[in-house]
Formats: structure tokens, sequence, C-alpha cells
């Protein structure tokens, strides 16, 4: 049985075994993200952090990882609701 179905690849998969980084943005990772996507990202990541020369001594660059995670992730942007902003335009965009 699977604890989780990824938000990022559709699949059902266990959870990962701890939360991957500290605060509540890893235990949304842990309950949303299989082990699969998330080894995809720790690969990104670092290419993230080398073509944009993040430097760790200014703390926007951790905000920046974060958005680009969140994007990679296919997860909610920081302080959205969730389930708001992921699907796409609702029906009222439709314009019927």
């Amino acid at each position: 049985m699977s604890d989780l179905t990824c938000v990022r690849c559709g699949l059902e998969a266990n959870a990962l075994p701890a939360p991957p980084l500290p605060g509540p943005i890893g235990e949304e990772v842990r309950q949303k993200i299989c082990p699969d996507c998330w080894a995809e990202w720790q690969r990104a990541e670092v290419m993230v952090i080398n073509e944009l020369r993040l430097n760790f001594m200014d703390p926007r660059s951790l905000e920046v990882l974060e958005h680009h995670m969140r994007e990679f992730l296919l997860l909610a942007p920081a302080g959205e609701n969730p389930g708001e902003g992921d699907r796409g335009p609702g029906p009222e965009a439709s314009g019927s």
C-alpha cells in the first residue's frame, strides 16, 4: 500500500522516510512528493544553484531556491492555500 499520490508525477508511492527540509516546507514535501521526484529535484537543485550563482550569504537566495523547488515539484507557491493555483484556471475562465 502506498502512502501518497505524488503531485508531480501522479504515481502512488511511499512517502519519504523523513522530511527532507526543516520546518513546514519539509513536511509538505514529505506528504506530497515521492522519493523519485525528490531525487530528481536534488539533481536539478545543483544546476539551479550554479546557473543562478546563488550566494547563500544573501537571505534572498533561499527564497529564490524555494521558488524554483516549488515550481519544479508542482507545489503551490509559498503562502498560497493548498489546492489554489495548482490546477489551472477554473471553469469561469473559459468564457462560456
